[in-house]
């Protein structure tokens, strides 16, 4: 039995914080775990910024309100739900993923939380566990599922390193370059078939 385990920004839909850069032209929130490996350096950057600026969770809840999924993930999606069993593992948190997740058919999330107080300033966050890509794709292996991931950045290399297989899509060239065991793809079209080929079943490529 097969499962397989996606990155969201980035891979499905545009960078959260990059879409907020531009709402808000403050250019330091477009770092990403593309920029910067340790995730609680960039968290604590990005909270930082946001003191600084006056901003808070609903300023960014109103950003994520105007974007959509990238141009063919909401088919990609369903063709990967009709032939495998399909788990989005994010670094997001779900107080930001609820608009971008009813454009994609709501798959299944694992991701975090923020902690925010009366006035919705964001005062820190919550990991669901350390190295939680990693954990869930062990879960997985527990429960007996072959597991085929697919990312983008920094963080979803230990995803893709416990994976059955792995694959980079849209992935930044220092990336690739670090990470030159996995095959990189820019296209939907392309993902289908690394997952096609990763699979130990039969698959059809069906719709394109």
């Amino acid at each position: 039995m097969e499962i397989t385990c996606l990155d969201l920004e980035g891979v499905l839909v545009p960078e959260i914080w990059i879409g907020f850069a531009e709402k808000t032209g403050i250019e330091e929130f477009r770092a990403t775990t593309r920029d910067i490996p340790d995730y609680d350096v960039l968290m604590q950057q990005r909270l930082g910024l946001l003191d600084q600026h006056g901003l808070g969770l609903k300023d960014i809840q109103q950003a994520i309100a105007t974007m959509a999924p990238m141009p063919g993930a909401v088919e990609f999606i369903n063709w990967l739900k009709e032939r495998f069993q399909v788990v989005i593992l994010s670094d997001t948190f779900y107080e930001f993923s609820q608009p971008l997740m009813a454009q994609l058919g709501f798959p299944t999330l694992l991701c975090h939380r923020l902690i925010a107080d009366d006035s919705g300033r964001i005062v820190d966050y919550k990991l669901r566990q350390k190295d939680p890509k990693r954990q869930a794709v062990k879960a997985f292996h527990s429960l007996n599922f072959r597991v085929i991931a697919a990312g983008d950045s920094y963080n979803d290399t230990s995803m893709l390193e416990e994976a059955d297989a792995g694959i980079l899509f849209k992935a930044p060239d220092n990336v690739i370059a670090e990470f030159p065991q996995y095959p990189a793809v820019d296209r939907y079209q392309d993902l289908k078939l690394e997952f096609i080929n990763a699979s130990e079943r039969d698959i059809d490529l069906g719709s394109t």
